[in-house]
């Protein structure tokens, strides 16, 4: 059983040694006596190489939009006797009072203390780690999908509480919606109410959203205890965003697309320990661990991403001219994921890689979950009445029922839903790889030509999954379901999954239908809220996922709800 968790007031006692001795050491700086900053966000570090490491806080004095010069120092000690590394950073206006800078000169493979200073005002302290030039285990917490208002972060409890070496966030880290939108159902009754109450659209709105991240204990205890590698997702901006725009984006009455973008973007680099480039578009990046993984931090979302293909335009619901115009994007040839530069970009970084494992974290499933046509069209989204649920229930029962018969046995209705030709496989959710159909064939290939052991992580569906990746033959028939590599897919910090939007079903017939459809998927979970621990050896890759009991209240229990392995 978790209480409100001994592991904060670890970092609170800490901070408070570190603040008696930086007062009985007389640090000062000019004017130190009358401006007494706040951080009230905590610290936080991410980016981690074998040399250095992101450093992030927030301080601001109350009242006052003075700008600060903080000294950052890292330490090997708790006491900061013996520091490694230290200089000035500024906290100012024109970042929203956060404060980022490069900690360098550290050495691989090494844990570190680290706090800011300003006169004998002391930040909380954090704790990092580089990353080693060599290494026989490497041990992940793969998070996604982080709602304020949907409930308590207890499954930042655990991670900050658990063994793993560094803490991946594969995007939502915050949502946009306004405070009576999406998850918000129980948000007053848990004291949990988004701010601003608006719909996030300024720099100022998605300012404030992180901040209100930022202030919850259990992510202020995250951050400072493991250092975290982030990449975004769609809310961060607005949902189901691609490079030309989003699907909760009306310009009409939100302004150019271009401008959002760029104001969360840049609340995104401000309040976030990501390393900053000239581009704060390009947040594609690579982190070795030594000989064992190459870890590929991608873009599926803002920086290449063609829009959306509409799953009832596909199925062919809206009609034949529009499923035809529709089938003709879906099979496009130039229609792009990650874009040409990323990926350019990434074949030259698998290629040059000798580790044992090519490991891409990233937002979306890029497993293949396809369902037949039968099924598609009897599961119009936009029909939810009893009678419309009992058709889609009796389609997927009659395909399963088909599948499950043997061939001898099976009737021409049954061998007709059986036979793609009449009745085609596609994927149920075009948001993510199965929407972009040859970008993912030529991502596998590539994979499979550079003869690589390749995992690839995944968030965003709020759901736990575990599928093979196998080539759909595009290019050439005869490597039609050849298995590439594995996908382990986390399920969400708070958010709800389907469980949610299929009310009329329980959770084992929600497993039981997706299992029992969709070939490639080995396991999945469609209830719980959780983490994936992903453990990296010579030998094998192995994953965890570790559910929480609840979300809406502190004390909670966890488990390990599946494990799986693949060998290298």
């Amino acid at each position: 059983m978790h209480q409100p968790t001994s592991r904060r007031e670890f970092v609170i006692k800490i901070a408070s040694v570190s603040a008696a001795l930086a007062s009985a050491a007389g640090l000062s700086a000019c004017g130190a006596d009358s401006l007494q900053p706040e951080f009230l966000y905590g610290v936080a570090s991410g980016d981690p190489l074998a040399d250095k490491v992101i450093l992030w806080t927030h301080a601001k004095v109350s009242g006052l939009d003075t700008s600060l010069t903080l000294r950052y120092q890292v330490a090997t000690d708790a006491a900061f006797t013996q520091i490694i590394s230290q200089g000035d950073v500024e906290a100012k206006l024109e970042t929203g009072f956060t404060a980022k800078v490069d900690a360098t000169g550290l050495t691989a493979g090494t844990s570190y203390f680290y706090r800011f200073v300003y006169g004998n005002t002391v930040s909380p302290v954090g704790r990092t780690r580089t990353l080693p030039t060599t290494a026989s285990s490497l041990k992940l917490a793969v998070l996604s999908c982080s709602n304020y208002p949907a409930g308590f972060f207890n499954v930042y409890s655990e991670v900050a509480a658990s063994d793993a070496d560094f803490a991946l966030h594969l995007g939502d880290y915050i949502y946009e919606y306004a405070a009576t939108g999406y998850a918000s159902s129980t948000a007053a009754t848990l004291g949990r109410v988004s701010a601003p109450s608006n719909e996030l659209v300024t720099l100022a709105d998605y300012r404030t959203r992180h901040a209100q991240y930022k202030s919850d204990p259990d992510s202020k205890n995250l951050q400072a205890l493991k250092p975290m590698i982030a990449i975004w997702d769609d809310h961060e901006t607005a949902n189901d965003a691609y490079k030309d725009g989003a699907e909760n984006h009306t310009p009409a009455t939100e302004g150019a697309w271009t401008a959002r973008k760029a104001a969360a973007l840049q609340a995104y680099h401000e309040w976030m320990p990501i390393r900053t480039g000239a581009d704060k578009a390009k947040i594609y990046r690579s982190f070795n661990f030594g000989s064992l993984v190459s870890l590929h931090m991608l873009d599926t979302r803002l920086i290449g991403r063609d829009k959306q293909i509409e799953i009832a335009e596909l199925a062919g619901l809206a009609g034949a001219t529009a499923r035809n115009l529709a089938l003709a994007e879906y099979t496009s040839a130039t229609r792009q994921m990650l874009g040409t530069d990323q990926l350019t970009w990434l074949t030259a970084q698998m290629a040059a890689s000798t580790a044992t494992w090519q490991v891409l974290g990233q937002q979306v499933l890029m497993a293949r979950m396809e369902f037949p046509s039968s099924v598609l069209a009897a599961l119009n989204t936009s029909d939810t009445s009893a009678a419309a649920q009992a058709a889609g229930q009796q389609a997927i029962q009659a395909y399963l029922t088909a599948k499950a018969t043997p061939a001898a046995n099976r009737t021409n209705d049954q061998n007709n839903l059986l036979n793609t030709s009449l009745n085609p496989k596609l994927g149920y959710n075009l948001d993510a790889w199965d929407g972009y159909l040859v970008a993912r064939e030529t991502l596998l290939l590539t994979a499979r030509q550079l003869q690589k052991r390749l995992v690839v992580l995944a968030g965003d569906t709020h759901n736990a999954w575990h599928s093979d990746l196998t080539l759909m033959g595009l290019t050439n028939p005869a490597l039609a379901g050849t298995k590439v590599g594995e996908e382990f897919a986390t399920s969400s910090v708070s958010s709800p999954g389907l469980e949610d939007y299929l009310v009329t079903l329980q959770p084992a017939q929600i497993k039981a239908i997706f299992e029992g459809v969709v070939d490639d998927l080995n396991w999945m979970d469609a209830s719980k809220r959780g983490y994936l621990k992903m453990t990296f050896t010579p030998t094998q890759a192995k994953g965890e996922w570790i559910f929480v009991s609840t979300i809406t209240s502190r004390t909670y229990t966890s488990s390990v709800g599946y494990t799986a392995t693949m060998a290298a």
